[in-house]
């Protein structure tokens, strides 16, 4: 009988456009991913989130709860997953917020396979062959 494989990482992904929010996670998937998707901060911080081999991908712009804020809500609930933000033109407060928790920013457009990368990085996987 073959050894049983592991379950594929979750990724909880939050953007509110849902066009974006459906193809990366489409997209995500057809990478090997699970994908956990939520429209909002607060519907992220209502979910329970799976406690190990989760990565999130947190969009800053949101309506509510933008990305930072939902991720400094989690970290104040001892939730400390890696985590990567998404957004346009970050300014040199926001990349400062980012540093202090130590949260990578991917620029959007969101080109070629910036975004996986980084995600197999914040999981300790090696890069795709």
């Amino acid at each position: 009988m073959p050894p049983a494989s592991a379950p594929p990482p979750t990724l909880v992904l939050v953007d509110d456009d849902f066009a974006l929010r459906s193809a990366l996670k489409f997209a995500l998937e057809l990478d090997g991913f699970r994908v956990q998707a939520f429209a909002s901060g607060e519907d992220l911080l209502a979910a329970e989130l799976p406690d190990r081999d989760v990565c999130l991908v947190l969009d800053e712009n949101l309506p509510g709860l933008g990305g930072l804020d939902s991720l400094e809500a989690l970290r104040r609930r001892a939730v400390d997953l890696p985590a990567l933000l998404i957004t346009s033109h970050p300014g040199p407060g926001l990349r400062r917020r980012a540093g202090r928790l130590s949260v990578p920013i991917i620029e959007k457009p969101l080109i070629d396979d910036l975004l996986v990368r980084n995600i197999r990085s914040a999981l300790g996987q090696p890069p795709a062959a």
